[in-house]
């Protein structure tokens, strides 16, 4: 099991933050309760823990824009308690940080030991895109928030929906940039379920644009996405984190209904 001997709540967030290396990606196997937390955080070859907001919406009986600020931080409070046992770094999927609520909200995973989050740049409240400029501010904001309690090195993962939205690669790039610039760790682009995710050459570009700071989900529900090895050098750099989203938790369910299938059909265990 790897243990990194933690310290102080920014020695942590130094650890996460220095993980994230173009070419040689950290890989996030998103999880959404603690049994989930516990049984990927025993793995030797996890070196920290991500949430996924679908997925702990699902769990919660809940939709995905249904979650709300209280539940997904109950889940959190939840998972920071395997992260905290197994000696890990732990960064919650903060959805779109929940317009108003935003510095609460940080403040209370500052407080259950969270050292990231994953903010997105599409208003639920407003069912639009913040524009770049309010996007960045959000951006500084947790940056800030993360500071006056002492975890500088706090890590955003920005995520935009520009693709999602509409607009061509190089708006997500453009807005990519901003949110980097603005002190960021990396950036997501999504490509989204209906658009059918992000296609190779986006994120060759992408890769190559935001100089491996790119953060990428791992497609392994549907065959033929990018590999691990081949995100390693995609446009030329590599990225730098590699994630799954709720793909776990759709493959687990999966896994329970043929358990209990062969159960209720007399199979037995």
């Amino acid at each position: 099991m790897v243990s990194y001997m933690m310290g102080s709540q920014n020695d942590i967030a130094k650890i996460f933050k220095a993980l994230h290396r173009p070419g040689d990606p950290i890989i996030l196997t998103n999880v959404w309760d603690a049994i989930s937390a516990k049984a990927v955080a025993a793995l030797p070859e996890t070196r920290a823990l991500a949430t996924a907001s679908y997925a702990v919406a699902v769990a919660a009986g809940l939709e995905d824009p249904e979650l709300t600020l209280e539940v997904n931080l109950r889940g959190a409070a939840a998972v920071a308690k395997i992260a905290k046992a197994f000696d890990k770094p732990l960064t919650v999927d903060f959805q779109d940080g929940y317009g108003e609520q935003l510095e609460e909200g940080v403040k209370t995973l500052l407080e259950i030991g969270a050292v990231g989050i994953n903010l997105e740049d599409f208003s639920r409240e407003r069912d639009a895109l913040y524009d770049v400029g309010e996007a960045v501010e959000r951006v500084k904001t947790v940056l800030r928030v993360a500071a006056e309690a002492g975890v500088p090195d706090f890590v955003v993962n920005a995520r935009t929906d520009a693709l999602v939205a509409g607009h061509p690669v190089e708006e997500a790039v453009k807005r990519g940039k901003a949110y980097l610039e603005a002190g960021a760790t990396t950036a997501f682009i999504w490509g989204g379920r209906e658009k059918g995710g992000t296609t190779r050459v986006e994120v060759e570009k992408e890769a190559k644009e935001l100089g491996g700071r790119l953060n990428v989900s791992l497609v392994r529900v549907v065959p033929g996405g990018l590999t691990v090895d081949e995100l390693r050098e995609i446009g030329g750099v590599g990225v730098a984190r590699i994630s799954v989203g709720p793909q776990l938790m759709m493959r687990s369910v999966g896994a329970v209904a043929e358990e209990a299938g062969k159960i209720l059909r007399g199979e037995g265990l």
